[in-house]
């Protein structure tokens, strides 16, 4: 089937529109999965930065100095 829908021969118009139509999908969907992609990479920072945080304080909590100043 041609661009009309009748059969007949395949022009190479054809091609080229059913390749752009296939083409123009797949730009879309890989739109879609950059935005997806993003997010999930600005979750995993941030959840790395909040896991270091908190083990750091854990640390500090651990080897804390303590000091006692006495008044003579």
């Amino acid at each position: 089937m041609n661009r009309l829908g009748a059969p007949g021969p395949i022009t190479r118009d054809d091609i080229e529109s059913k390749l752009r139509e296939i083409q123009g999908g797949q730009q879309a969907g890989a739109e879609a999965a950059r935005g997806v992609g993003r997010m999930t990479g600005v979750l995993v920072a941030a959840g790395a930065i909040g896991v270091a945080y908190l083990l750091g304080r854990r640390r500090g909590k651990k080897r804390r100095t303590i000091v006692e100043v006495r008044r003579v």
